[in-house]
């Protein structure tokens, strides 16, 4: 068995106080966000971790790109087929998990996933390179293949067919919409004594903050 629990360290880069917070979560997830971007952090910002519940009742986290958020929410891309897809639309209840390690930073996002507009999903698909587009339409996501050459092979022949041409979105491809009910912000502090701020939804729309223990 490997021990590891001598991995530790002191968390001491900032704090996270009710007086220097806004009244909405987004607004200070738009305040972490560049913060850490400004920082210079190594990585993606924007990668987080998608939670949601299988169709064989088994949680499953995977890590994805945020394309877009905005007061109504966080907005990601993918196959609707695929297993998250399925999942989703079995279960919309899904998590959204952000790490940012060199400002020792967390927030996790509880929300409601729904699909976005036909419209919304063939701008983002339209921005993408060609080479992502095609694969999006070769790539039968999450399904078992028989080798890498059948995925590489099938791309070639895409590329031959659409050479010159206008790549249409697959329409079992675009985008969802999560809807945050409640966010906690988490920033490391000394001693294991961390910052913890959770913002609820309320039925009149506004934002019930508390401080929770570490």
């Amino acid at each position: 068995m490997n021990d590891l629990s001598n991995y530790r360290k002191s968390y001491e880069k900032s704090e996270l106080l009710e007086s220097t917070i806004p009244e909405d979560p987004i607004n200070l997830f738009n305040r972490w966000f560049h913060e850490v971007e400004d920082f210079g952090a190594s990585g993606e910002v924007n990668a987080m971790t998608v939670s949601t519940i299988g169709l064989d009742g088994f949680p499953k986290s995977r890590v994805v790109l945020l394309k877009k958020f905005s007061e109504e929410g966080f907005i990601f891309y993918t196959n609707y087929n695929s297993e998250k897809g399925k999942a989703i639309a079995a279960n919309p209840h899904v998590c959204l998990s952000f790490f940012w390690q060199e400002m020792e930073r967390q927030v996790i996002i509880k929300g409601i996933a729904q699909r976005t507009s036909e419209n919304i999903s063939d701008g983002y698909f339209d921005s993408r390179p060609d080479g992502s587009k095609l694969g999006a339409i070769v790539s039968n996501q999450s399904e078992v293949i028989p080798s890498r050459t059948f995925l590489e092979e099938n791309l070639k022949k895409l590329e031959e067919e659409f050479e010159g041409k206008t790549i249409p979105r697959p329409e079992n491809w675009g985008g969802f919409l999560v809807t945050p009910l409640e966010v906690e912000f988490w920033q490391g502090r000394p001693n294991r004594l961390h910052d913890r701020i959770r913002y609820s939804s309320q039925s009149d729309f506004s934002w019930k903050i508390e401080r929770l223990s570490s």
